[in-house]
């Protein structure tokens, strides 16, 4: 048993030890490993660390900024209240200042009815037969003397005060100038006005032996009316003849031929019930309380400009609105009232003013026609904001653009007294030029329209007459007279039966055109209708030369009428003015509706789409709108 446990014990030896030293060798190695591995993910977390310190420093400095510009923002709002609360005790103030002007003006007018009542003498008592001898056939001129004496005090003391009105006007209108226009020598309304008129609303009528004459007529004579072109006010006017080429009827309604006239003067919006107004945040609209409410009106959209917005105008479709300022000119969507294009001409000289007097779209909505105070026509391709060709021949500047209803012709008006009808294809030209006249009248042409069937082209003037010419052979069909000032707009009805023009003497006329557009053999104004009319016992009526009368009168603006239009449907005849206002006039019967007030300067440019009931319009507050109107059924 003892030699069993008696062995010796065996110790390891020689290779058996290798294999326990590389297990040794390869731990140290992985710890080496696993040190390094745990350096670089502290290296990455101290970088880590480090970006995040700077985040949160960005972080809190924009805070800071945010916190800043809240502060502001809401110091601007306090102030922007305190605004408003100051503008409605002005408002207050000024309202309550023109209701005690009104009341007095009232007083004084009662209180020089009740002087005129009593100044005037008795009637003489007869003298009895038995009394004494006959009485004299006339009686002594002292008996006269005192109702002359205050007749005339009475006559002096009214002349003073409308001697006064209008120089008060003119300084007010001078201040609208000078605070309003920015550059007063831009708007179209101040340059062209500078002409000796004595029919202007800004210069005073003539003395006797004034050289403040119309044009061509000898110094010394009273003004006067030629034969044929008949009076100036609706009340005067004789009634259109009857039959098929008579559509409308002339207005006279109110003492003074027109009903709008009397809202208008009358017209307080603050003293208005809420069935006849309607208010948006800078705008509100006013109904005439005298006419039945049919029109409901309201902004859509405000877009805003970098000038002056001298002109608007839809495309047929109505889907765009184009307007035109200094150096550009704009279109928009008028749905979304987004700005789709921007139209400039990089080769014209930027160093000046380049005002877009007249924009107008081509039929198929795919040109841009403009017209420039550089004399230039430019045809500008829509898609690829690029000019496809220009049109030059004009020697003044070009105020007005009309496309034809096929896209063939364009017809543009410049103040150097011609119209010119281009070729669409070609570029060639037809010149309409006003020869009628001195060299020394001026009588730039300031807007253009072309009718419906592209028959008649008519021209409005600053010498305060309305031309129109056969736009095929270029023959002068028509003059109408009958403004007392420069005619700024023109635009004829949707049946080409019609045709609205707007003047500086504020009123709009409605002309009766049907006869020009239905001669015999389709040749508008024959001489064989004009001999079959006088055989017919038919004679000339109202304020025209031809066979074109003037049916209604629109009054009710108080300044310039810079610009009209005519709706889609013919119902609505829509004037902008420099009293900063719109009025919708019924069409048929020259009543005005509405009236709008959103611009904080003159309207220069209105426009209503072809395609609905939208309005464009174009102020010299460097704002164009988009309206919506709708009408009751």
């Amino acid at each position: 048993m003892t030699s069993i446990y008696n062995h010796k014990q065996l110790q390891p030896q020689g290779a058996p030890n290798q294999p326990v030293q590389q297990s040794a060798v390869g731990l140290s190695s992985g710890h080496a490993r696993l040190n390094d591995s745990f350096d670089a993910i502290r290296q990455e977390f101290d970088a880590i660390l480090q970006d995040a310190s700077i985040l949160r420093s960005a972080k809190e400095e924009a805070d800071a900024g945010l916190s800043a510009q809240v502060n502001e923002l809401n110091i601007v709002r306090q102030a922007l209240y305190q605004l408003e609360n100051q503008h409605r005790e002005i408002r207050q103030q000024y309202e309550e200042e023109i209701r005690s002007l009104r009341s007095e003006l009232t007083n004084v007018r009662q209180q020089q009815q009740q002087q005129q009542q009593q100044a005037q003498p008795p009637p003489p008592q007869p003298i009895p037969a038995a009394a004494g001898p006959p009485p004299p056939t006339g009686y002594p001129d002292n008996y006269y003397s005192r109702g002359r004496d205050v007749s005339d005090r009475d006559r002096d003391r009214d002349r003073d005060r409308d001697r006064e009105r209008v120089e008060r006007e003119r300084s007010e209108r001078d201040r609208d100038r000078e605070r309003d226009q920015r550059d007063a020598k831009r708007i179209k309304t101040e340059r062209m006005k500078e002409r000796p008129d004595p029919f202007s609303p800004n210069l005073s009528h003539p003395q006797p032996g004034s050289s403040k004459l119309p044009p061509g007529q000898p110094q010394g004579l009273t003004p006067f009316t030629p034969p044929g072109h008949g009076p100036t006010s609706a009340s005067d006017l004789p009634n259109p003849p009857s039959g098929p080429g008579s559509s409308t009827a002339l207005i006279t309604t109110g003492p003074n031929g027109n009903a709008s006239s009397l809202f208008l003067d009358d017209l307080d919006p603050s003293t208005l019930p809420p069935d006849l107004k309607k208010e948006g945040s800078d705008w509100f609209a006013a109904f005439n309380p005298k006419a039945k409410r049919v029109l409901d009106v309201s902004l859509v959209h405000t877009l805003a400009h970098e000038s002056v917005v001298c002109c608007v105008r839809f495309s047929a479709d109505g889907k765009y609105l184009a307007t035109g300022c200094n150096q550009t000119a704009q279109i928009y969507d008028t749905k979304t009232g987004a700005k789709t294009c921007i139209l400039v001409d990089e080769t014209a000289d930027n160093t000046n003013d380049l005002y877009i007097r007249s924009v107008c779209f081509s039929p198929d909505g795919k040109l841009l026609a403009t017209g420039a105070e550089d004399k230039t026509i430019r045809i500008w391709d829509i898609a690829k904001k690029r000019i496809r060709n220009t049109f030059q021949g004009h020697t003044q500047e070009i105020y007005s653009l009309a496309f034809s209803s096929d896209g063939r012709l364009i017809v543009s008006g410049s103040g150097d007294r011609t119209t010119r009808i281009w070729d669409m294809t070609d570029g060639s030209s037809k010149t309409l030029a006003i020869t009628d006249l001195p060299d020394n009248v001026d009588a730039g042409v300031t807007s253009v329209a072309i009718s419906s069937d592209g028959r008649l082209v008519a021209a409005g003037s600053l010498d305060t007459v309305v031309r129109i010419w056969d736009a095929r052979t270029g023959e002068l069909l028509e003059r109408l007279r009958g403004h007392r000032d420069s005619v700024y707009s023109v635009a004829f009805t949707p049946d080409a039966r019609g045709l609205v023009s707007g003047s500086l003497d504020k009123t709009l006329k409605y002309w009766d055109v049907s006869r020009l557009a239905n001669g015999p053999g389709g040749r508008p104004n024959s001489p064989s209708a004009s001999k079959r009319d006088s055989l017919n016992g038919k004679k000339d009526v109202g304020t025209r030369e031809g066979n074109s009368a003037c049916t209604m009168n629109f009054t009710g603006h108080k300044d310039y009428v810079l610009s009209v239009a005519v709706s889609h449907d013919g119902q609505w005849v829509v004037s902008g003015s420099k009293d900063r206002g719109v009025q919708f006039w019924d069409a048929k019967s020259a009543i005005v509706q509405l009236m709008l007030q959103g611009h904080k300067n003159s309207v220069i440019s209105i426009d209503l789409s072809p395609a609905g009931s939208v309005l464009a319009t174009g102020s010299g507050d460097w704002q164009a709108r988009i309206w919506n109107y709708t009408t009751a059924s």
